[in-house]
């Protein structure tokens, strides 16, 4: 577990560095402008580490789902070399699925106000703003989203389910519990990610008519709470880590 969340710390950190330049820049500085390659090359590293971390979140799940459904398996069935690998995997995944867009959008030109409705370059934002034919975009944006995102949380509710039902077929209520309470902080984060994915995505679609400040916050808030939120959130709710964060401010 502690191999997961460091997974997720450095993939949380790597999105809140991938938007850093952009948001101070705008906010700080006063910066205006973006080139095109540097807008591409932050789309990129954004987009694909949302896509690792989604897929972080799944190994996650199937690591609660071990330790719950199969725990005498536990030890032998994750072992460091395969949590290392699931990983590697999880970072290639990103990493090759989302290495496409750039290259599509870099075809494209460029003939309207190229004005972003957030601090920082995203696929959905960006081709829009395209006056050529974005149909190669829309259609590999939609197979990303359904073979990515939704397959993972369609997979995460499955290994719940499992879990659920195992749980439910414990006799002793405080080891149900106990059991449940294991997941209590996956699940939240989980949460934080999917639910401000979902909400971003749904105003993109459905709300082109709302005032651009929904979508401005919005965008910041997708792109802040999920990683100022997960630190807390395991901090708070796992004991072995707040014992030891308690222990560094009593010193």
């Amino acid at each position: 577990m502690y191999i997961f969340l460091s997974m997720l710390a450095i993939t949380d950190l790597g999105l809140l560095l991938s938007s850093m330049p952009t948001t101070l820049g705008i906010y700080w500085f006063h910066s205006r402008e973006i080139s095109h390659d540097a807008c591409f090359a932050q789309l990129f590293f954004i987009q694909s580490l949302m896509l690792t971390e989604s897929s972080v979140l799944l190994c996650m799940a199937f690591d609660r789902f071990v330790a719950i459904c199969n725990p005498l398996r536990y030890a032998s069935i994750l072992t460091p070399q395969r949590i290392a690998k699931m990983g590697l995997v999880c970072l290639l995944r990103g990493v090759t699925l989302i290495f496409p867009l750039p290259i599509l959008l870099k075809q494209h030109r460029y003939c309207k106000d190229s004005i972003l409705s957030q601090s920082y370059c995203r696929h959905a934002d960006v081709m829009t703003m395209a006056c050529s034919d974005i149909s190669i975009n829309i259609i590999y944006g939609f197979f990303l989203t359904i073979s990515t995102r939704v397959l993972d949380l369609l997979l995460i509710l499955l290994s719940y389910v499992m879990i659920l039902k195992t749980v439910l077929s414990i006799t002793s209520h405080v080891e149900r519990l106990k059991a449940l309470n294991t997941c209590v902080s996956h699940v939240c984060v989980v949460l934080l990610f999917h639910i401000t994915d979902i909400a971003l995505a749904v105003i993109y679609r459905f709300g082109k008519n709302s005032p651009p400040i929904y979508l401005t916050v919005l965008g910041i808030l997708y792109m802040l709470v999920p990683p100022l939120m997960n630190p807390i959130v395991y901090s708070v709710k796992t004991q072995a880590i707040r014992v030891r964060i308690i222990r560094v401010f009593v010193k």
